[in-house]
């Protein structure tokens, strides 16, 4: 195909998308908006289209691991599913009468997603559904090993519609292996886009003149400090940093222990399945053969990730995961940033003073705005981080992979794309979930005057600084 034809076709499926949202939101209502968002959700979850959406990303993409997707699938879209259970998206869905603002719920129109390999069926599954349930068509744009999933997961979508009677129209892919060109005519003539994976799509989201809802660089940094309970640490940190085989950007890339615990923490370490590299120089040669991340290490079991590195008898048989010593941090230190494999930099601090400075640094280098993980007793802490940090998100004494992206023991939307901020580049600083697909029309009405006199707002400032 030319390039005017792939530019026509993505054209096209976007034209016709639009023809089938405007018909949706003309003939809409919550229960209309309901249904098919509920369709969506068991397209994937249902258990036996899960398995073979988590088998096939697996094959297709060479990422992650069958059971871990399986898992993910299915607790993203429950967790989605239960946070939009009494969400309102159509009609009234606030009524002030002290401000006089009614605000009614409005799609945004069509949605723009660009989703990434290492989640080719969760994570559009998770746009899908949010756009739906506001009223919204969407039209996929999946990375090449990612369309074989991407294809699969709109014939279960289709199967679940012609039970409802819904038109597939609303739910489209641009066809084909794709290409800059098709992706970025995508971002132009889309109503909003949601781009999560690399951070060129990212900037050209930014540039696209389309509003945009794309997310920052993962590069988790976690402190284990001196209050700490050692082995739940371990136990936590070993079931993030392996789950999906690091395929998601909560997965930690580096943790930093302070010097009063860090023997007893490799300990732990041990017990849990992370088996400590002192010397990083074999590793960061192996990891990166050519200046780039080796594709025999990255997302792979830990089998094949210790084959590729050539630590086979250097290391447990039981090792699940690496800890490797470093103090570097930047570009001339690539363990510093994010890794997508089982492999973590390992920091040593002199105090949690130290250790924030360590993160500071890092979080510079890589990954501002995602997310730090503490593990301590000291709940302050907590907070020092959140007033220090750059960084949206602070997460305590938990397994970062599942708590970051909302999870059933914490407040955080579910969702597979983190907003980073000012920090990382990007618009928001939330989870990106239903309420950023919809928007709202005000209707505005007279309310008393409640005009204040000017010492009323001044008297404390001129006490303070004269009038």
């Amino acid at each position: 195909m030319t390039l005017q034809s792939d530019i026509d076709e993505v054209e096209a499926i976007v034209a016709s998308a639009r023809a089938a949202q405007a018909a949706y939101e003309a003939n809409g209502s919550q229960i209309r908006y309901d249904r098919a968002a509920k369709a969506a959700a068991w397209a994937i979850m249902e258990p036996t289209r899960n398995r073979a959406l988590a088998e096939l990303a697996v094959e297709k993409t060479g990422l992650g691991n069958v059971p871990d997707k399986i898992t993910k699938n299915h607790r993203k879209t429950l967790g989605l599913m239960r946070d939009l259970a009494t969400a309102k998206t159509y009609g009234v869905v606030s009524d002030n009468a002290d401000t006089g603002i009614t605000e009614i719920a409005r799609p945004v129109g069509v949605v723009g997603a660009v989703v990434p390999s290492t989640n080719p069926a969760a994570t559009p599954a998770n746009n899908i559904i949010n756009a739906l349930k506001c009223g919204n068509a969407i039209v996929l744009s999946p990375s090449p090993k990612g369309v074989p999933s991407c294809e699969r997961l709109l014939e279960y979508i289709y199967a679940e519609f012609d039970k409802i009677g819904e038109d597939k129209a609303l739910v489209q892919m641009v066809q084909g292996r794709g290409s800059k060109e098709k992706t970025q005519r995508l971002l132009e003539i889309s109503d909003v886009i949601v781009v999560t994976g690399s951070q060129n799509n990212v900037k050209r989201a930014y540039t696209s003149g389309t509003p945009a809802l794309a997310v920052g660089a993962g590069n988790v940094t976690v402190i284990v400090d001196e209050t700490a309970d050692l082995d739940a640490a371990a136990q936590k940190i070993t079931a993030s940093k392996t789950f999906d085989n690091a395929t998601s950007c909560s997965s930690e890339n580096a943790i930093v222990v302070v010097d009063a615990v860090y023997d007893d923490f490799v300990a732990a370490m041990a017990r849990a399945g992370g088996a400590l590299i002192k010397d990083e120089g074999p590793i960061v040669a192996k990891l990166w053969p050519d200046g780039h991340l080796n594709r025999s290490v990255i997302a792979q079991d830990a089998d094949k990730m210790i084959a590729a590195l050539g630590m086979q008898g250097d290391v447990p048989a039981d090792t699940k995961f690496l800890v490797v010593e470093t103090t570097g941090v930047g570009p001339d230190h690539p363990l510093s940033g994010e890794k997508l494999s089982r492999v973590a930099a390992f920091y040593r601090a002199a105090d949690f003073e130290a250790a924030l400075d360590r993160v500071d640094q890092i979080m510079a280098y890589q990954g501002a705005g995602h997310s730090v993980g503490l593990h301590s007793m000291d709940d302050a802490r907590a907070l020092q981080i959140g007033m220090r940090i750059p960084t949206c998100r602070v997460i305590v004494n938990q397994a970062h992979t599942f708590a970051t992206g909302g999870s059933f023991n914490n407040g955080m939307p579910f969702s597979l794309s983190m907003g980073c901020g000012s920090w990382g580049g990007n618009s928001i600083d939330d989870n990106v979930h239903w309420k950023h697909f919809m928007q709202t029309t005000k209707i505005v009405r007279e309310i008393p005057v409640r005009e204040p006199k000017v010492e009323d707002i001044f008297s404390d400032y001129w006490a303070a600084a004269g009038q």
